[in-house]
């Protein structure tokens, strides 16, 4: 029997490696001849680097790049096993969490270190980069991005803009000359799993402003100063990123990455799976075992569980879910390719416990789980 397992990470708990190789004990106590396939998944988000490159074989590099606040930090980026494909999370050098409570400030923040780490991966010698979006810290429209791979924002001295949205306000003139040749030649994926515009009111500023730091004022400060970028850069690169459907991810990168770069805004789980082979893994197999931390109505919006059952459906493989809280509304992810969900709690603790017992948890949910199937298959 060919098992494939392939959930996501479990938030605070686990990798999504750990999470498939717990699963694969359980499996193998009730059925020790099974062919059990691991495939850690992502779906974009936080965990995207990890779970690639433990799929793929790949390695993980460690730089020094410029965070949001233009203070150095330490980020990571994976080359996957090919030798020749990048992950990035932007978050990584970007990303909300590098910035005190006190300090946050999207006027300010600058996805400069993002772009570092982008020219880095360039120079270890990947042609195809796949960049996770989330988690930002920034609204700069990627500008800060876009400098740091050497193009020009330029104000009515001609003189270079300081990093920013702030400064933003003074863009005269934008040169995109500088950009490294290379990244003409280079397939940028990104993983964007939101439609919000870069701006309007339904754009990076007023819906995502405010968890930066922004309050009313500033987030309508936020979305002229975007709306003016965006006009400036449409002038030099010809590129209308006003309106483009999930531009405004990320504060902006999205928009960014696309006037620059020769960039492709996907669904997360999409680029995942297509970079783990999924599909290949899937296609003779009997069963699927998926999951992540929660399960609950939210699940079906593009999150890896069914990203996973999707691909099964196409070669009629049952799917069965696991989840260490299984929430309000988890029946809608049974009319999205899920057979059957499972809680991996075994009874009534407090979350630290669950955090720290979550492989045993796995271990043991997954084992009665096969118990069960190798009963079934006695009739």
């Amino acid at each position: 029997m060919k098992i494939v397992v392939a959930p996501d990470s479990f938030k605070e708990s686990m990798t999504a490696l750990e999470a498939a190789a717990a699963c694969e004990r359980g499996i193998r106590r009730a059925m020790p001849d099974a062919d059990v396939i691991k495939v850690p998944m992502a779906d974009g988000g936080e965990g995207t680097v990890q779970s690639l490159v433990d799929a793929t074989g790949g390695k993980l590099h460690t730089r020094e790049v410029t965070g949001p606040l233009g203070d150095k930090v330490t980020a990571v980026f994976g080359m996957l096993g090919d030798g020749k494909t990048a992950v990035i999370e932007m978050a990584e050098a970007s990303g909300l969490h590098l910035v005190p409570c006190d300090k946050r400030d999207p006027l300010r923040a600058t996805t400069r270190g993002t772009g570092e780490l982008m020219q880095e991966a360039l120079e270890a010698g990947a042609n195809h980069i796949i960049i996770g979006l989330g988690g930002s810290a920034t609204n700069d429209g990627g500008a800060g991005m876009a400098a740091a791979l050497g193009v020009e924002f330029l104000d009515a001295k001609g003189e270079q803009l300081q990093d920013g949205a702030l400064a933003l306000k003074k863009l005269t003139e934008v040169k995109a000359e500088g950009i490294d040749p290379r990244w003409q030649h280079v397939q940028v994926e990104v993983a964007c799993d939101v439609e919000n515009p870069l701006t309007g009111d339904n754009g990076a500023s007023y819906v995502f402003g405010p968890q930066k730091g922004a309050d009313d004022e500033m987030v309508i400060q936020l979305d002229e100063i975007l709306t003016h970028y965006a006009a400036k850069v449409e002038q030099t690169v010809g590129k209308s990123i006003k309106q483009l459907p999930g531009a405004g991810a990320a504060g902006g990168l999205g928009a960014g990455l696309v006037a620059f770069l020769p960039a492709e805004l996907k669904s997360g789980i999409t680029i995942v799976k297509e970079a783990t082979g999924l599909a290949d893994h899937i296609k003779d197999a009997d069963l699927v075992i998926t999951g992540e931390g929660k399960i609950d109505g939210q699940t079906i919006y593009g999150k890896t569980p069914i990203g996973v059952a999707r691909t099964a459906k196409q070669f009629g493989v049952p799917v069965i879910a696991i989840a260490g809280n299984v929430g309000k509304g988890s029946e809608a992810v049974y009319d999205h390719g899920i057979d059957a969900v499972f809680s991996i709690m075994p009874g009534v603790m407090d979350l630290s416990q669950a955090l720290s017992n979550g492989e045993t948890n796995i271990e043991q949910t997954v084992y009665n789980i096969s118990k069960m199937m190798k009963i079934s298959r006695a009739f």
